[in-house]
């Protein structure tokens, strides 16, 4: 059996930022963001401690979907610059550190892509199988619908094929066909050709979605998956695949793959569950639903690993929380309908939720960068970005990035900027938090989270006090003074918490 050196891992202890180069920073003036803005902010990202960048899809687009809907899954969209511009942004990332994957959006294209436009038009088309169609739509067209405000089947009807295609998401996404043998080379070819730009991998989306093969031509889909990865790596030995899973933790687990122990489907699956208990225990002050959730979640085999977010570019799903556990966290954070978003999620920025309130923000962002897995920030989240409810959907939290705020908070040693910036250097200094054994303390405090971390006879413990008031805890199986890691001073094994107060002890 192969043994992965450390070095290929680079993952398991990175800081991943997620950002949309449209709404980065606009380097030439057109009012649209761009390759040399984002080249120019280089060294916000750098100072920042990011090592590695996730682009949002930067591909030509009609964009009815935000860039989600492709048309050419190898070109550059005009607006954002060239594949010149890529490669040179792609280098000097490179250069402070920093690598770079893309989303990979391989569920689907857009209608106006060629290969559906060939495929409508002619049933002899070479891309006629590159798709799903159908005489008539089935039973159960209308069941699994995901925007149900825009869409109310599965199937749409084709006035040039004289048949239903398959579209999981918008009508004017069809989905390909990854049964076909021909869509899976091109799906390699087209990971093969952004690896050959410079690209350090990929986050793919909509997972679940994608190996939902409706024909049996895929017996097993993640025996596909499994050669996604196995084709990654002979490319690139350092490639990472970053799944968009949202499902139970047993389902999800199952992405991770295992051969004696060691992953071989998707590096890394976001912790959806984790992200959604974590607001619940947020809505009521208690820590028992994050417990119950990081107790029960699957331990990834060797070669894989958790993602860790509080937000990200879609609303703030929490479709795996109970009707009722539901409607506390909206009432708790996002009580307007406005605020809400299909009856299952929140299209609204942390500090907005948080009311601003500084001491839970920063509270919460420790929760991240403390908890076992890999953090990944959304853009602005490291200077309080809030939404715009005055825009549609999604795009609410997908606004310009606050670059004025970036200028104030830079020298400001008291600003969200300034603890973010403390939270990365000291995550990156904490092999515990990245590489150890975790385990729950039990404080018995309902407030208070706390939990440790250790490798290689290190230790990291983390407390976190969820509570509008102040707490004192013994922390379990602790002797001897601890080194607190966020500030200068040491502190017996008895804590106490000012109100949404955090600490890192190092034992």
């Amino acid at each position: 059996m192969k043994l992965t050196r450390t070095a290929d891992l680079w993952w398991k202890n990175a800081v991943v930022y997620c950002l949309d180069v449209e709404t980065f920073h606009d380097g030439d003036g057109d009012g649209c963001g761009d390759f040399r803005g984002l080249i120019e902010k280089i060294d916000h990202l750098h100072a920042l401690g990011v090592t590695c960048v996730w682009l949002m899809p930067f591909y030509p687009t009609p964009d009815r979907d935000d860039g989600y809907d492709i048309t050419d899954f190898y070109g550059v969209d005009p607006r954002l610059g060239t594949h010149g511009d890529v490669v040179e942004f792609v280098r000097t990332a490179r250069d402070r550190g920093i690598r770079v994957i893309a989303d990979l959006v391989v569920n689907h294209t857009s209608d106006r892509h060629p290969w559906f436009q060939s495929a409508r038009s002619d049933p002899d088309s070479p891309y006629r199988d590159w798709y799903v169609w159908a005489d008539k739509p089935p039973a159960d067209q209308h069941e699994g619908v995901v925007f149900p405000d825009q869409e109310t089947s599965l199937w749409t009807y084709d006035r040039k094929a004289k048949k239903y295609y398959l579209h999981k998401f918008y009508k004017h996404q069809p989905d390909l066909n990854v049964a076909n043998p021909a869509v899976r080379d091109e799906i390699a070819r087209v990971m093969g050709f952004w690896m050959e730009l410079g690209l350090s991998g990929f986050r793919v989306d909509a997972v679940p979605f994608l190996l939902e093969a409706p024909v049996e031509a895929l017996p097993d889909p993640h025996d596909y998956l499994c050669d996604l990865r196995a084709f990654l790596s002979r490319r690139n030995g350092e490639g990472v695949l970053l799944g968009e899973v949202n499902l139970p933790y047993a389902d999800t687990a199952k992405f991770f793959g295992g051969v004696d122990g060691v992953g071989d489907e998707l590096h890394l699956c976001f912790d959806f569950i984790g992200m959604q208990q974590m607001y619940l225990s947020l809505a009521r002050g208690d820590a028992g639903p994050l417990t119950h959730a990081l107790t029960e979640r699957p331990q990834p085999p060797r070669d894989c690993h958790w993602a860790t977010f509080v937000r990200n570019h879609d609303e703030l799903t929490l479709d795996k929380l109970t009707e009722p556990e539901r409607q506390e966290v909206f009432a708790a954070f996002g009580p307007d309908e406005d605020m809400q978003l299909y009856g299952r999620g929140l299209r609204r920025r942390l500090p907005s939720m948080l009311e601003g309130d500084q001491r839970r923000i920063r509270m919460v962002y420790s929760l991240l960068f403390s908890l076992p897995g890999t953090p990944v920030l959304f853009y602005g989240e490291e200077v309080g970005m809030t939404e715009d409810l005055a825009l549609e959907g999604r795009l609410a939290v997908r606004t310009p990035m606050w670059w004025d705020a970036q200028a104030e908070q830079r020298r400001d040693p008291d600003s969200l900027l300034s603890w973010t910036r403390l939270l990365v250097a000291r995550y990156r200094e904490c092999p515990e938090l990245a590489w150890g054994a975790f385990r729950v303390l039990d404080t018995a405090e309902p407030a208070v989270f706390a939990h440790r971390c250790d490798i290689d006879g290190g230790t990291v413990v983390a407390v976190h006090n969820l509570a509008d008031r102040e707490v004192t805890v013994e922390l379990p199986g602790l002797t001897g003074e601890l080194h607190d890691v966020l500030t200068v001073g040491t502190t017996s094994p008895t804590v106490t918490l000012p109100p949404y107060g955090c600490r890192w002890l190092r034992a």
